[in-house]
């Protein structure tokens, strides 16, 4: 089970990183947006969200997910062992 919370993590670690990477910033029309008459564009309202946001939203919280998942099983690891019933191995000497 911890191997394939890990997986999905790293996989969740990865997109996010790859999604947030594709997304242009918000200060990238900095420049232009200041000359014209569209300067309260930069500071007012963000308008609509596009696809890339829900995403990047939706992985960021599974990626909180599991990481409280993966944080909760390193806390609570049993103290079971799968060999109780055998016998510990004795050395014999020659």
């Amino acid at each position: 089970m911890t191997s394939i919370m890990v997986a999905l993590h790293v996989t969740f670690c990865i997109l996010l990183i790859l999604i947030v990477l594709l997304q242009s910033g918000k200060g990238a029309e900095m420049g232009i947006s200041m000359g014209g008459g569209s300067g309260q564009t930069l500071f007012g309202a963000g308008g609509p969200a596009t696809i890339l946001t829900k995403i990047t939203t939706a992985v960021a919280i599974l990626f909180m997910v599991t990481s409280l998942t993966l944080a909760y099983m390193s806390g609570h690891q049993s103290d079971s062992s799968v060999m109780k019933d055998g016998a510990i191995p004795v050395e014999q000497t020659k």
